[in-house]
């Protein structure tokens, strides 16, 4: 194991779920790729981390961005789904009173990014080992801003988080008013995001989807953001603004 504060090293390393493979970034010396299992999980720049190389999290940034809950600048975050923390960084630099939790299936990943990343310490933000699906439901009520899902197994959600139940406890977990971010990875028949969309739509009153064109098409593979609240977006022209400005030019539907 690594000392605290080891700079990374490109190197392929064994984890609890297999192996983590860190590359650098070719654009940048600074910058790392994450890949897990042969999979791209996360991007990290060292010297900026508000640089979000995946579109999906930009498009998460945005939505954030514009929702007005909790005492701005403050937010209370749950990500469920940690890889190299890169959505946490970000927010670390964007709202630094924020109190974030972090929770992370493999321990021995979650250690190596603490370690080679620079992540802020508790209480901004604490890494907690062990099963969204399970750790979710121990969590008190009304306790959280903004919740994060972004758990992989290979390239698919694990259905133990996209479910009916799991969605009924993170609108439990979530404060009044509070939002929850789930990315969807799907092929171009787009028969998980459908599912999803529908169970959303039973769980909470307002849900969107955020994705490019060609993926609500049907035309490629690719990432779609489910943002799902209580309460309606009340900045949806200044959303819709971000959005196409991206270097993915994303849209927003309401489901």
């Amino acid at each position: 194991m690594a000392k605290q504060g080891t700079a990374p090293v490109p190197g392929t390393y064994q984890i609890d779920t297999g192996t983590a493979s860190l590359e650098r970034d070719h654009y940048g010396e600074s910058s790392w790729l994450l890949r897990v299992n042969g999979v791209q999980s996360s991007h990290v720049d060292l010297n900026d981390p508000l640089r979000l190389e995946f579109e999906y999290m930009r498009w998460m940034a945005a939505a954030i961005n514009q929702w007005p809950a909790g005492p701005a600048p403050y937010r209370r975050v749950l990500h469920l789904g940690g890889g190299a923390c890169s959505m946490a960084r970000w927010f670390t630099a964007k709202y630094p009173t924020s109190r974030q939790v972090v929770v992370e299936l493999d321990g021995k990943l979650a250690n190596y990014v603490r370690e080679w990343f620079d992540l802020p310490k508790a209480p901004l933000l604490r890494l907690r080992v062990g099963d969204a699906a399970k750790v979710t439901p121990t969590l008190t009520e009304n306790t959280r801003d903004i919740i994060i899902r972004d758990v992989f197994a290979g390239n698919k959600t694990p259905a133990s988080v996209s479910s009916k139940e799991f969605a009924e406890q993170i609108k439990r977990v979530l404060d009044v008013g509070g939002l929850y971010l789930a990315n969807c990875g799907d092929n171009s028949k787009l028969e998980e995001v459908r599912r999803e969309s529908q169970i959303l739509s039973e769980v909470f009153e307002h849900v969107a989807m955020i994705s490019d064109p060609a993926m609500f098409k049907g035309r490629r593979s690719g990432n779609v953001v489910f943002a799902a609240s209580q309460v309606p977006f009340e900045n949806l022209t200044a959303l819709e603004r971000d959005l196409r400005m991206d270097a993915l030019p994303a849209q927003f539907k309401a489901v």
